[in-house]
C-alpha cells in the first residue's frame, strides 16, 4: 500500500465548520426509556400464562368429544356407526350456539347473582373485559372457551345411553334443552355462585355439575326409551350384545384419559406461582392415579366374577376411576386418589351388573360411570379431601347430590316421556333392525 503525498491538497467535504460566531442550536434531550415496574411485568406473565393454560385446556377437553364417539361407535354394532357419530357431532355444534345465546350468562351473570339465587340471567352473548391483568385474571373469551367445552361434555354422556334407538331429531332436541338450560342452571348453583356454594358444597372440577347431570339424563333417557331390541330374554335374563369395535372402544378411551388433564388440571384456572403450579401437577397426577386403580380393580373383579378378563369392564373402570376423583383432585393425596379410583372400579362392575338385573340397558355404561362415580366422587370429599372448615362437609354433599340428581333426571324424564308421548323419540322396530344408519341417515360407515 503507498502512502499519502502530502502535498496534494486535502479532500473536498459538504460539511463545513460552523463559523466562529454562528449559533448552534441546541438539541431536545431524547425521551427517556419506558421501564416497566416488576408488578407490570409480574401481572402480564401472569395473566398470559394462565389465559394459555385455559385455552390449552379447553382444546384438550375439546378433543374429549372424539373419544365419546369413538367409546360409543366402538362399544355398539357397526349398523348405528353414522348415527353415532353424527349425535356426538351435534352436541358440540348444537351446545356451541346455545351455551353462547343462552346458557353462558344463565351460568355466569354478570355482576352480583339475583337475589333469588337459584337462577341466573339470559343475555346473549359473552362478558366485556374489564382490562385487569395479574394471576388471577383471564379474558371473558378464553373463560367462555373452556366453560362452553364442559357444556358439551355433559350433554354427549348420553349418546351412550340411547345408543341405537333413539331418534336423531329426538337427540337433537335433548341436547338442546340439556346444554342450554339445564346444565347452566345446575351449573350456577355451583361455580356461578348460587345457593349450593353459599351453602359450602365442593365440586372442583364437576363429578356433579357435568358428570352426575350428564349420568341421571342417560339414566332418564334409558328407562323412558326401553332397552333395545333381543337384550333380554322374556324371562330377564342379559342376551350379550358385543360392540363392533373394541379397538375404537379403546382409543377412545385413551383420548379420554388424555382429555381429563385439561379437564382437572385445567380447573385450577392459573399456573402462574408456586403454590397454583404445584396444585396443577398434583392434580393431574392424582388424575392419572385414580385412573390406573379403577381400571385394575374393575378389572380383577370382572376376572374374579366371569373367568376371563373383561376389557370393556377394564375401560369402563378407567373412565370410573377419572369421574372419582374429578370433585376432589385438588385436596387428595396420592394415596387418596389410589383409594378413590379404586372404589370407582368396584363400583363400575357392581352397578353394571345391577342395571342388567332391573333390565335398564345402557349399552356403554353411561349412568355407571359418570352418574354412580359422580356421586362417588361427591361423597369422597369429607371423606379424603382437606379443604377449609365448613366446606366439603357431609351435609353439604349429601345436599348436593340430592339436588343434582333429582334435577337432571326429573326435567330429562319428563322431557323424554312428552318426546315419547307425541311419537317423536324411538325408533320403529324395523329401523332399529336395519340399522340407524340406513333408517336415519342414507349412509353406512364401512363400505362393503
Amino acid at each position: 500500500m503507498e502512502a499519502a503525498d502530502p502535498a496534494l491538497p486535502a479532500a473536498e467535504t459538504d460539511l463545513e465548520a460552523p463559523a466562529d460566531d454562528a449559533a448552534v442550536e441546541p438539541t431536545e434531550e431524547a425521551d427517556p426509556p419506558i421501564v416497566a415496574s416488576i408488578e407490570d411485568v409480574d401481572a402480564q406473565l401472569g395473566y398470559t400464562l394462565n389465559n394459555f393454560l385455559l385455552f390449552i385446556c379447553a382444546v384438550l377437553v375439546l378433543f374429549m368429544q372424539a373419544g365419546f364417539a369413538m367409546v360409543v361407535a366402538g362399544f355398539c354394532p357397526s349398523k348405528h356407526t353414522v348415527n353415532i357419530l353424527f349425535k356426538n357431532a351435534l352436541d358440540l355444534a348444537v351446545g356451541v350456539c346455545l351455551y353462547f345465546f343462552i346458557g353462558y350468562h344463565l351460568m355466569y351473570p354478570a355482576g352480583e347473582p339475583i337475589a333469588d339465587n337459584y337462577l341466573g340471567e339470559i343475555n346473549p352473548g359473552i362478558h366485556e373485559w374489564d382490562g385487569s391483568l395479574g394471576a388471577g385474571s383471564y379474558h371473558p373469551q378464553v373463560d367462555f372457551f373452556f366453560q362452553v367445552a364442559f357444556a358439551a361434555t355433559a350433554a354427549t354422556i348420553v349418546a351412550g345411553a340411547v345408543a341405537g334407538r333413539m331418534k336423531f331429531g329426538a337427540y337433537l332436541v335433548y341436547s338442546g334443552v340439556l346444554t342450554g338450560l339445564v346444565y347452566p342452571i345446575s351449573g350456577y348453583w355451583k361455580w356461578g355462585g348460587g345457593f349450593l356454594d353459599d351453602m359450602g358444597f365442593y365440586d372442583f372440577a364437576g363429578c356433579g355439575v357435568v358428570h352426575m347431570v350428564g349420568g341421571f339424563a342417560a339414566l332418564a333417557g334409558a328407562i323412558v326409551l326401553g332397552p333395545r331390541l333381543g337384550r333380554y330374554t322374556p324371562d330377564g335374563k342379559p342376551v350379550a350384545s358385543p360392540g363392533h369395535s373394541l379397538p375404537l372402544a379403546t382409543l377412545g378411551t385413551f383420548i379420554l384419559l388424555i382429555g381429563w388433564f385439561g379437564f382437572n388440571p385445567g380447573s385450577q384456572l392459573a399456573i402462574y406461582g408456586d403454590a397454583n403450579a404445584t396444585a396443577v401437577v398434583t392434580i393431574a397426577v392424582n388424575t392419572l392415579l385414580a385412573a390406573g386403580s379403577g381400571a385394575v380393580i374393575a378389572t380383577l373383579l370382572s376376572w374374579g366374577l366371569f373367568g376371563k378378563p373383561d376389557l370393556s369392564m377394564g375401560l369402563n373402570g378407567m373412565l370410573g376411576g377419572l369421574v372419582g376423583i374429578t370433585a376432589n383432585c385438588d385436596g387428595v393425596s396420592n394415596w387418596s386418589a389410589l383409594i378413590i379410583g379404586a372404589v370407582a372400579g368396584a363400583l363400575i362392575v357392581a352397578s353394571i351388573i345391577a342395571m342388567d338385573k332391573v333390565k335398564i340397558d345402557d349399552p356403554v355404561g353411561a349412568f355407571p360411570v359418570h352418574g354412580v362415580c359422580g356421586m362417588w366422587g361427591l361423597l369422597a370429599i369429607p371423606i379424603f379431601a382437606t379443604y377449609d372448615e365448613g366446606v366439603g362437609t357431609w351435609g353439604a354433599q349429601l345436599t348436593g347430590l340430592v339436588v343434582y340428581a333429582v334435577w337432571a333426571f326429573t326435567t330429562m324424564f319428563v322431557l323424554f316421556f312428552i318426546l315419547k308421548m307425541i311419537g317423536f323419540l324411538r325408533v320403529s322396530a324395523e329401523d332399529e333392525e336395519r340399522g340407524l344408519d340406513i333408517s336415519e341417515h342414507g349412509m353406512t360407515a364401512y363400505a362393503t
